[in-house]
Protein backbone atom coordinates (compact mmCIF):
# COMPACT_ATOMS: atom_id res chain seq x y z
CA UNK A 1 0.00 0.00 0.00
CA UNK A 2 1.19 3.40 -1.38
CA UNK A 3 2.07 6.37 1.31
CA UNK A 4 -0.37 9.55 1.68
CA UNK A 5 0.97 12.43 2.52
CA UNK A 6 -0.57 15.52 3.12
CA UNK A 7 1.86 19.01 2.27
CA UNK A 8 0.61 22.61 4.06
CA UNK A 9 1.92 26.01 2.92
CA UNK A 10 0.56 29.32 2.93
CA UNK A 11 0.56 31.83 0.07
CA UNK A 12 0.38 30.71 -3.08
CA UNK A 13 3.29 31.99 -5.49
CA UNK A 14 5.47 31.90 -2.50
CA UNK A 15 8.49 30.07 -1.02
CA UNK A 16 6.43 28.03 0.71
CA UNK A 17 4.63 26.94 -1.50
CA UNK A 18 7.41 26.14 -3.96
CA UNK A 19 8.77 24.22 -1.09
CA UNK A 20 6.03 22.12 -0.80
CA UNK A 21 6.00 21.43 -4.82
CA UNK A 22 9.06 20.40 -4.50
CA UNK A 23 8.97 17.86 -2.03
CA UNK A 24 5.87 16.87 -3.81
CA UNK A 25 7.82 16.31 -7.07
CA UNK A 26 10.37 14.51 -5.21
CA UNK A 27 8.21 12.17 -3.62
CA UNK A 28 6.41 11.04 -7.31
CA UNK A 29 9.66 10.76 -8.34
CA UNK A 30 10.79 8.09 -5.70
CA UNK A 31 7.41 6.68 -5.57
CA UNK A 32 4.65 7.60 -8.75
CA UNK A 33 1.66 5.82 -7.06
CA UNK A 34 2.26 7.81 -3.92
CA UNK A 35 -0.57 10.08 -3.10
CA UNK A 36 -0.12 13.94 -2.11
CA UNK A 37 -2.84 16.31 -1.68
CA UNK A 38 -0.92 19.87 -1.67
CA UNK A 39 -3.05 22.21 -0.03
CA UNK A 40 -2.65 26.12 1.08
CA UNK A 41 -3.60 25.91 4.56
CA UNK A 42 -4.06 29.21 5.73
CA UNK A 43 -6.62 29.25 2.47
CA UNK A 44 -8.20 26.11 2.94
CA UNK A 45 -9.27 26.98 6.98
CA UNK A 46 -9.92 30.72 6.43
CA UNK A 47 -9.82 31.96 2.52
CA UNK A 48 -11.64 35.54 3.47
CA UNK A 49 -9.14 36.01 6.62
CA UNK A 50 -5.79 35.19 3.95
CA UNK A 51 -6.74 37.76 1.87
CA UNK A 52 -6.95 40.44 4.11
CA UNK A 53 -3.96 39.26 6.16
CA UNK A 54 -1.76 38.71 2.90
CA UNK A 55 -2.63 42.24 1.60
CA UNK A 56 -1.91 43.66 5.05
CA UNK A 57 0.95 42.13 5.41
CA UNK A 58 2.38 43.39 1.80
CA UNK A 59 0.85 47.60 2.66
CA UNK A 60 2.98 47.13 6.20
CA UNK A 61 6.31 45.43 4.29
CA UNK A 62 6.14 48.34 1.64
CA UNK A 63 5.16 51.06 3.65
CA UNK A 64 6.44 50.87 7.18
CA UNK A 65 8.90 47.83 7.13
CA UNK A 66 9.72 49.05 10.77
CA UNK A 67 6.59 48.01 12.24
CA UNK A 68 7.33 44.15 10.43
CA UNK A 69 10.67 44.09 11.93
CA UNK A 70 9.47 44.88 15.47
CA UNK A 71 6.79 42.21 15.41
CA UNK A 72 9.22 39.64 13.85
CA UNK A 73 10.03 36.86 16.66
CA UNK A 74 9.46 39.47 19.04
CA UNK A 75 8.76 37.29 22.31
CA UNK A 76 6.57 39.70 23.76
CA UNK A 77 4.34 39.72 20.54
CA UNK A 78 4.97 35.98 20.56
CA UNK A 79 3.13 36.14 23.98
CA UNK A 80 0.45 38.27 23.58
CA UNK A 81 -0.80 36.74 20.75
CA UNK A 82 -1.06 33.56 22.04
CA UNK A 83 -5.09 34.20 23.71
CA UNK A 84 -5.58 34.80 19.64
CA UNK A 85 -3.75 31.99 17.82
CA UNK A 86 -5.42 29.91 20.51
CA UNK A 87 -8.91 31.21 19.06
CA UNK A 88 -7.68 30.27 15.96
CA UNK A 89 -6.63 27.14 16.32
CA UNK A 90 -9.83 26.14 17.92
CA UNK A 91 -11.81 27.54 15.01
CA UNK A 92 -10.21 25.39 12.97
CA UNK A 93 -10.24 22.24 14.25
CA UNK A 94 -12.86 20.97 13.07
CA UNK A 95 -12.10 21.73 9.50
CA UNK A 96 -8.20 20.21 9.73
CA UNK A 97 -9.40 17.01 11.90
CA UNK A 98 -11.90 15.92 9.13
CA UNK A 99 -9.52 16.55 6.35
CA UNK A 100 -7.11 14.42 8.59
CA UNK A 101 -9.78 11.78 8.95
CA UNK A 102 -11.13 11.36 5.63
CA UNK A 103 -7.65 11.86 3.92
CA UNK A 104 -5.58 9.28 6.46
CA UNK A 105 -2.19 10.89 5.75
CA UNK A 106 1.04 8.82 7.19
CA UNK A 107 2.87 11.77 7.19
CA UNK A 108 1.91 15.77 7.28
CA UNK A 109 4.48 17.85 6.17
CA UNK A 110 4.20 22.01 6.83
CA UNK A 111 6.68 23.91 4.72
CA UNK A 112 4.98 27.03 7.22
CA UNK A 113 4.82 27.35 10.94
CA UNK A 114 1.41 28.54 10.69
CA UNK A 115 -0.64 25.30 9.47
CA UNK A 116 2.58 23.19 11.45
CA UNK A 117 1.16 24.83 14.86
CA UNK A 118 -2.46 24.33 13.62
CA UNK A 119 -1.58 20.63 13.25
CA UNK A 120 0.67 20.28 16.28
CA UNK A 121 -1.75 21.76 18.67
CA UNK A 122 -4.61 19.55 16.99
CA UNK A 123 -2.31 16.03 17.25
CA UNK A 124 -2.12 17.23 21.10
CA UNK A 125 -5.56 17.42 21.69
CA UNK A 126 -7.05 14.31 19.30
CA UNK A 127 -4.85 11.50 20.34
CA UNK A 128 -6.55 9.65 17.52
CA UNK A 129 -4.35 11.09 14.97
CA UNK A 130 -1.18 8.88 14.23
CA UNK A 131 0.16 10.79 11.55
CA UNK A 132 4.01 12.25 11.69
CA UNK A 133 4.25 15.44 11.36
CA UNK A 134 7.18 17.45 9.94
CA UNK A 135 8.17 20.84 9.92
CA UNK A 136 10.50 21.90 7.20
CA UNK A 137 11.88 25.38 7.27
CA UNK A 138 12.26 27.58 4.39
CA UNK A 139 14.16 30.66 5.92
CA UNK A 140 18.06 30.11 7.36
CA UNK A 141 16.95 31.06 11.47
CA UNK A 142 13.81 29.60 12.81
CA UNK A 143 11.18 31.48 14.40
CA UNK A 144 9.61 30.92 17.80
CA UNK A 145 5.91 29.75 16.21
CA UNK A 146 8.28 26.94 14.98
CA UNK A 147 8.48 25.70 18.94
CA UNK A 148 6.55 22.68 19.45
CA UNK A 149 7.21 19.63 21.10
CA UNK A 150 4.19 17.92 19.12
CA UNK A 151 6.55 18.50 16.13
CA UNK A 152 7.94 14.68 14.79
CA UNK A 153 10.54 16.04 12.82
CA UNK A 154 12.29 19.31 11.76
CA UNK A 155 13.69 20.05 8.75
CA UNK A 156 16.31 22.56 8.07
CA UNK A 157 18.62 24.12 5.86
CA UNK A 158 21.93 24.82 8.61
CA UNK A 159 23.66 23.75 11.65
CA UNK A 160 22.75 27.24 12.87
CA UNK A 161 18.93 26.12 12.60
CA UNK A 162 19.47 23.64 14.24
CA UNK A 163 21.50 24.90 17.08
CA UNK A 164 18.32 27.88 17.24
CA UNK A 165 15.81 25.10 17.58
CA UNK A 166 17.92 23.09 20.61
CA UNK A 167 17.91 26.90 22.28
CA UNK A 168 14.56 26.89 21.81
CA UNK A 169 13.70 23.62 24.29
CA UNK A 170 13.41 21.10 20.62
CA UNK A 171 15.30 17.54 21.16
CA UNK A 172 18.24 17.80 18.71
CA UNK A 173 17.26 14.09 17.37
CA UNK A 174 14.54 15.55 16.10
CA UNK A 175 16.22 17.69 13.90
CA UNK A 176 17.62 16.87 10.56
CA UNK A 177 20.12 19.12 8.33
CA UNK A 178 18.84 18.83 4.80
CA UNK A 179 18.83 22.80 3.41
CA UNK A 180 15.46 23.94 2.27
CA UNK A 181 13.90 21.46 -0.20
CA UNK A 182 14.27 23.15 -3.67
CA UNK A 183 12.78 21.30 -6.91
CA UNK A 184 14.99 18.23 -7.52
CA UNK A 185 16.03 19.44 -10.66
CA UNK A 186 18.36 22.17 -9.79
CA UNK A 187 20.62 18.40 -8.99
CA UNK A 188 19.62 17.91 -13.11
CA UNK A 189 22.36 18.34 -15.94
CA UNK A 190 22.14 21.62 -17.65
CA UNK A 191 23.82 22.23 -21.28
CA UNK A 192 24.30 25.54 -21.01
CA UNK A 193 25.16 26.52 -24.50
CA UNK A 194 21.54 25.52 -25.31
CA UNK A 195 19.81 27.95 -22.12
CA UNK A 196 22.07 30.50 -23.42
CA UNK A 197 21.26 30.53 -27.37
CA UNK A 198 17.46 30.05 -26.57
CA UNK A 199 17.84 33.29 -24.88
CA UNK A 200 19.64 34.88 -27.35
CA UNK A 201 22.72 35.58 -25.45
CA UNK A 202 26.37 35.72 -26.19
CA UNK A 203 28.10 32.78 -24.94
CA UNK A 204 31.25 34.61 -24.23
CA UNK A 205 29.76 37.16 -21.96
CA UNK A 206 28.87 37.38 -18.37
CA UNK A 207 25.53 36.70 -17.27
CA UNK A 208 24.05 38.83 -14.36
CA UNK A 209 20.68 37.52 -13.28
CA UNK A 210 17.90 39.62 -11.41
CA UNK A 211 15.16 38.44 -9.31
CA UNK A 212 12.57 39.68 -7.32
CA UNK A 213 10.97 35.98 -6.56
CA UNK A 214 7.37 34.72 -7.91
CA UNK A 215 5.77 38.30 -6.97
CA UNK A 216 8.66 40.50 -9.09
CA UNK A 217 8.67 42.19 -5.94
CA UNK A 218 11.76 44.74 -5.44
CA UNK A 219 13.61 47.58 -6.72
CA UNK A 220 14.61 45.35 -9.78
CA UNK A 221 13.58 48.71 -12.34
CA UNK A 222 16.64 50.39 -10.18
CA UNK A 223 18.59 47.48 -10.64
CA UNK A 224 18.14 47.60 -14.47
CA UNK A 225 19.27 51.21 -14.82
CA UNK A 226 21.94 50.73 -12.26
CA UNK A 227 23.33 47.86 -14.46
CA UNK A 228 22.51 49.73 -17.87
CA UNK A 229 24.75 52.22 -16.76
CA UNK A 230 27.94 49.70 -15.98
CA UNK A 231 30.96 50.65 -18.44
CA UNK A 232 31.67 46.91 -17.75
CA UNK A 233 30.92 44.30 -20.74
CA UNK A 234 28.40 41.67 -19.68
CA UNK A 235 24.12 41.30 -20.08
CA UNK A 236 21.31 40.49 -18.17
CA UNK A 237 18.63 38.23 -17.24
CA UNK A 238 15.27 39.79 -15.52
CA UNK A 239 13.06 37.82 -13.92
CA UNK A 240 10.18 39.28 -13.36
CA UNK A 241 7.61 36.97 -11.70
CA UNK A 242 4.01 37.87 -11.96
CA UNK A 243 5.02 41.01 -12.32
CA UNK A 244 3.06 42.46 -15.47
CA UNK A 245 3.91 46.08 -15.29
CA UNK A 246 8.21 45.43 -14.52
CA UNK A 247 8.20 42.66 -17.55
CA UNK A 248 6.26 45.30 -19.84
CA UNK A 249 8.56 48.31 -19.00
CA UNK A 250 11.87 46.34 -19.46
CA UNK A 251 10.33 44.78 -22.96
CA UNK A 252 9.62 48.39 -24.57
CA UNK A 253 12.80 49.59 -23.19
CA UNK A 254 15.00 47.17 -24.54
CA UNK A 255 16.04 49.39 -27.40
CA UNK A 256 17.58 52.42 -25.19
CA UNK A 257 19.54 49.61 -23.05
CA UNK A 258 23.30 49.78 -23.87
CA UNK A 259 23.66 46.60 -22.75
CA UNK A 260 21.71 42.86 -23.68
CA UNK A 261 18.74 42.75 -21.40
CA UNK A 262 16.17 39.95 -21.50
CA UNK A 263 13.28 40.49 -19.53
CA UNK A 264 10.83 37.18 -18.36
CA UNK A 265 7.96 36.80 -17.09
CA UNK A 266 6.54 33.51 -14.18
CA UNK A 267 9.18 30.87 -15.58
CA UNK A 268 9.41 27.03 -14.61
CA UNK A 269 13.52 26.90 -15.94
CA UNK A 270 15.26 28.66 -12.20
CA UNK A 271 17.74 26.07 -12.48
CA UNK A 272 18.84 26.47 -16.31
CA UNK A 273 19.20 29.84 -15.52
CA UNK A 274 20.89 30.03 -12.51
CA UNK A 275 23.28 27.44 -14.08
CA UNK A 276 24.37 29.88 -17.32
CA UNK A 277 24.71 32.74 -14.57
CA UNK A 278 27.51 34.45 -12.80
CA UNK A 279 26.09 36.71 -10.02
CA UNK A 280 22.56 37.03 -9.25
CA UNK A 281 21.41 40.54 -7.45
CA UNK A 282 17.93 39.53 -5.58
CA UNK A 283 16.08 39.99 -2.39
CA UNK A 284 17.34 36.83 -0.12
CA UNK A 285 14.19 34.57 0.04
CA UNK A 286 14.85 31.66 1.50
CA UNK A 287 13.88 29.18 -1.64
CA UNK A 288 15.66 31.75 -4.15
CA UNK A 289 18.76 31.75 -1.84
CA UNK A 290 18.89 27.78 -1.16
CA UNK A 291 18.30 27.58 -5.46
CA UNK A 292 21.58 29.65 -6.02
CA UNK A 293 23.55 28.01 -3.31
CA UNK A 294 22.88 24.48 -5.14
CA UNK A 295 23.90 26.05 -8.04
CA UNK A 296 27.12 27.72 -6.74
CA UNK A 297 25.79 30.84 -7.96
CA UNK A 298 27.42 34.38 -6.04
CA UNK A 299 24.86 36.72 -4.66
CA UNK A 300 24.37 40.68 -4.17
CA UNK A 301 21.74 40.90 -2.10
CA UNK A 302 19.30 43.74 -1.75
CA UNK A 303 16.50 45.47 0.38
CA UNK A 304 16.01 42.47 2.85
CA UNK A 305 12.70 42.31 4.08
CA UNK A 306 12.64 43.20 7.75
CA UNK A 307 12.77 39.65 9.76
CA UNK A 308 13.16 36.74 7.85
CA UNK A 309 15.34 38.04 4.51
CA UNK A 310 17.36 40.00 7.55
CA UNK A 311 18.42 36.95 9.13
CA UNK A 312 18.56 34.84 5.88
CA UNK A 313 21.08 37.82 4.40
CA UNK A 314 23.55 37.69 7.50
CA UNK A 315 23.69 33.93 7.07
CA UNK A 316 24.59 34.34 3.77
CA UNK A 317 27.03 36.95 4.06
CA UNK A 318 28.77 35.30 6.99
CA UNK A 319 29.32 31.97 5.45
CA UNK A 320 30.97 33.91 2.38
CA UNK A 321 28.20 33.74 -0.30
CA UNK A 322 26.66 36.78 -1.07
CA UNK A 323 27.89 40.65 -0.15
CA UNK A 324 24.89 43.00 0.80
CA UNK A 325 23.77 46.79 -1.13
CA UNK A 326 21.91 48.53 0.68
CA UNK A 327 22.36 51.66 -1.63
CA UNK A 328 20.89 51.17 -5.08
CA UNK A 329 22.89 53.74 -6.21
CA UNK A 330 26.28 51.40 -5.66
CA UNK A 331 24.52 48.17 -7.15
CA UNK A 332 26.09 48.57 -10.36
CA UNK A 333 29.68 49.47 -9.15
CA UNK A 334 29.46 46.02 -6.84
CA UNK A 335 28.68 44.03 -9.62
CA UNK A 336 31.54 45.32 -11.53
CA UNK A 337 33.52 44.54 -8.57
CA UNK A 338 32.79 41.23 -8.43
CA UNK A 339 32.75 40.11 -11.83
CA UNK A 340 36.04 41.94 -12.74
CA UNK A 341 37.74 39.94 -9.23
CA UNK A 342 37.39 36.09 -10.79
CA UNK A 343 39.04 35.14 -7.33
CA UNK A 344 36.73 36.27 -5.04
CA UNK A 345 34.02 35.12 -7.24
CA UNK A 346 35.55 31.95 -7.09
CA UNK A 347 35.82 31.92 -3.28
CA UNK A 348 31.97 32.72 -3.04
CA UNK A 349 31.03 29.72 -5.09
CA UNK A 350 33.08 27.48 -3.22
CA UNK A 351 31.10 29.12 -0.19
CA UNK A 352 27.84 29.31 -1.59
CA UNK A 353 28.69 24.96 -3.06
CA UNK A 354 29.36 24.18 1.12
CA UNK A 355 26.09 25.18 2.03
CA UNK A 356 24.07 24.22 -1.32
CA UNK A 357 21.94 20.75 -1.00
CA UNK A 358 21.06 20.38 -4.68
CA UNK A 359 19.18 16.97 -3.67
CA UNK A 360 16.95 18.22 -0.41
CA UNK A 361 13.65 17.89 -1.50
CA UNK A 362 15.11 14.06 -2.19
CA UNK A 363 16.46 13.71 0.98
CA UNK A 364 13.01 15.23 2.71
CA UNK A 365 11.35 12.75 0.76
CA UNK A 366 13.24 9.83 1.36
CA UNK A 367 12.89 10.68 5.08
CA UNK A 368 8.87 10.95 4.50
CA UNK A 369 8.65 7.44 3.18
CA UNK A 370 10.93 6.12 5.90
CA UNK A 371 7.40 7.07 8.14
CA UNK A 372 5.29 4.19 9.04
CA UNK A 373 2.28 3.85 7.55
CA UNK A 374 -1.02 4.70 10.50
CA UNK A 375 -2.03 1.54 9.54
CA UNK A 376 1.07 0.23 11.03
CA UNK A 377 -0.26 1.70 15.22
Amino acid sequence: MHKRVLLMYISYNSGHHRCSIAIERALKRLDPEIEVLNINGFNYTNPILERVINRTYMVVIKRKPQVWDYLYDNPKVFKKVQALRDFMHNMNFEKLKNLIHDFKPDVIACTQAFPCGMIADLKTRDTSIKSKLFGILTDYYPHSYWLHLAVDYFVVPAKESKEKLISGGMPAEKINISGIPIDPKFGDKVDSKIVKLELGLDLDKPVVLVMGGGQGYGPIRDIINRLNSSVLDFQVVAICGINARLFKWINSSRRKFNKKIVPLQFVENVNELMEISDLIITKPGGLTTAEALSKGLPMIVVHPIPGQETKNTQFLVAIGAAEQVDDMALVGVKAEELLKDVEKLKKMRQAALTQGHSDSALDVAKLILKQPSITDF
